[in-house]
């Protein structure tokens, strides 16, 4: 039985979406400027179908817009095929984002009769001076009702926060994650905020009204809050913005810490926290002066060696007196490091260093 789990994402750019955030250009943000129908639906499952294997774990998701403040009609339209294929089996979840002010019963009986199993919600932040400052429309109240809501009707709560936002600072981020995390999500995105071409919020930064996160700067904020997540048992599902065409091109982006693995540098960043904290604190002091061993699963080389071994290089300079051999094995699960100095190792677990860091940092600011 294969566990691999597919998405197939419709984009709904834009539709029905009543307000202007600042950061807001869709087509760019999603790369898609077509026009979204029962037709071209169908023809994007069946074509995702085809390149995928029957056994996998396949999902429907609605994303780029704001799919309850939709036309009933249409959003009847839409969904209708995509429980077609999931009453079918040729799918097992439908997934759709929307904004906190956007949900009521009525909205999700009828998303219920649909099928649709994950609301993901576009929170972005808690903080009343941010959400007025980007041009939300809603409050962190709206936000508490929905997500209650939606719990209490059973589906899966997905929250989406971005960071850096015009009024924005590191510790709103924090206060921002920690009303979250009161919420009980199921999952949670993390999105650095990005200057993109025709936006409200590229104006403010060229009038030098607004000054987007630095890419250090994102990434040791995105590095706390997925810690606080993951210790709380959020599964964060994305960290950084999907790339697409434009964006990664650098055709819409104007400024801000984009980074095509943005995921990696958040996740290299706590490899080599972990690395150093488990060396420095778990080790018999005597034997810290010697020569130690890391061994990975090569899948996950990739992170401890992001951004151009930046993080890595970091921590060799950290660690001064002790030399640091990097081993690819296989037989170390994913999300693991071996550590081994003479003959003491000590195996650990992302997930498990994430736990032992929250608790002894619990402000983590």
């Amino acid at each position: 039985m294969s566990n691999l789990h597919y998405i197939i994402p419709i984009f709904v750019p834009h539709e029905g979406c009543p307000h202007e955030c600042v950061f807001c250009n869709q087509d760019s943000i999603t790369g898609t400027k077509s026009k979204v129908d029962a037709m071209y639906v169908e023809k994007t499952i069946n074509e995702y179908l085809e390149t995928i294997k029957n056994d996998a774990i396949i999902e429907v998701s609605f994303f780029g817009g704001t799919f309850t403040a939709i036309k009933i009609e249409k959003q009847i339209e839409l969904l209708t095929v995509a429980k077609k294929f999931k009453d079918n089996n040729k799918i097992k979840y439908i997934r759709l984002s929307t904004r906190p002010d956007y949900i009521d019963d009525n909205i999700l009986k009828n998303l219920k009769k649909y099928s649709v199993d994950i609301i993901e919600l576009g929170v972005q932040s808690m903080d009343e001076e941010v959400l007025l400052k980007s041009g939300r429309g809603h409050t962190a109240s709206d936000v508490e009702y929905a997500s209650k809501l939606i719990r209490q009707y059973g589906f899966t709560l997905g929250h989406q926060i971005m960071i850096g936002l015009p009024g924005d600072n590191v510790t709103k981020d924090i206060e921002t994650t920690k009303r979250v995390i009161d919420l009980k999500p199921d999952i949670c995105r993390i999105y650095p905020a990005l200057v993109i071409k025709n936006t409200q919020m590229e104006k403010m930064y060229i009038e030098h009204k607004f000054k987007p996160y630095s890419l250090s700067e994102a990434v040791n904020i995105s590095k706390i809050i997925y810690i606080m997540l993951t210790q709380n048992k959020i599964n964060v599902i994305r960290i950084g913005l999907q790339p697409t065409s434009e964006i990664s091109e650098g055709h819409d982006l104007v400024a801000g810490p984009f980074h095509p693995a943005f995921r990696e540098l958040v996740e290299g960043s706590v490899y080599s926290d972990l690395i150093y904290d488990v060396i420095m604190n778990s080790f018999n002091k005597e034997v810290i002066h010697d020569k130690a061993l890391v061994k990975i699963n090569p899948k996950d080389i990739s992170k401890l060696y992001a951004n151009g071994k930046i993080y890595f290089n970091e921590l060799k300079n950290r660690l001064k007196t002790i030399s640091i051999d990097v081993s690819q094995d296989i037989t170390v699960k994913r999300g693991s490091l071996s550590i081994k100095i003479k003959e003491q190792c000590i195996i650990m677990t992302i997930y498990e260093y994430v736990s032992i860091k929250y608790k002894k940092n619990s402000d983590l600011v």
